[in-house]
């Protein structure tokens, strides 16, 4: 069984027909080809396909996509503007909190979603807000660096979806 559905993914309308069982990972990326987003366990327990649902962050592979139907997305694609890096992204890449990649763009969109709610987080709120994105590569150490660089940094709220 399919449906029409309608996602403002990334700023953009975007109608388009799914199955009633596909997630949003699989919408995400085999129909819109945003691959950014990676699926990683498929059971919500790694983090790596965090999108922001509604300014929240979710697992997209625990998400029917007939679920977010009418709903606001924001994938790791839609962080930059205008070609140039959220300062989240430029700061991840400065202190080396990049390794292998996998992680990073549900690390950064949780980091979003944590500095647009609290610019000011603490480094215990800062382990709990990534606590549900695993990372195998950089003991979190040079992540949670990053983070705390950026609080209070007036430029890494710019809005979005």
């Amino acid at each position: 069984m399919k449906k029409t559905i309608n996602l403002l993914v990334n700023g953009e309308n975007r109608n388009i027909t799914v199955a009633v069982n596909q997630t949003l990972l699989e919408v995400l990326r085999e129909d819109l080809g945003l691959t950014g987003t990676k699926k990683g366990c498929n059971q919500g327990e790694c983090g790596a396909c965090t999108v922001l649902l509604d300014g929240k962050p979710v697992s997209s592979c625990l998400v029917l996509a007939v679920k977010a139907d009418g709903k606001s997305i924001m994938t790791i694609e839609g962080v930059a503007k205008d070609g140039s890096l959220h300062p989240i992204q430029t700061t991840f890449n400065d202190k080396g909190a990049i390794q292998c990649g996998f992680c990073t763009p549900g690390m950064i969109l949780t980091t979003k979603n944590l500095l647009d709610h609290n610019p000011n987080p603490s480094q215990e709120q800062i382990k709990e807000a990534i606590a549900g994105n695993i990372c195998r590569c950089t003991g979190y150490v040079q992540i949670i660096e990053a983070i705390t660089s950026l609080a209070g940094d007036k430029t890494v709220n710019r809005g979005g979806a």
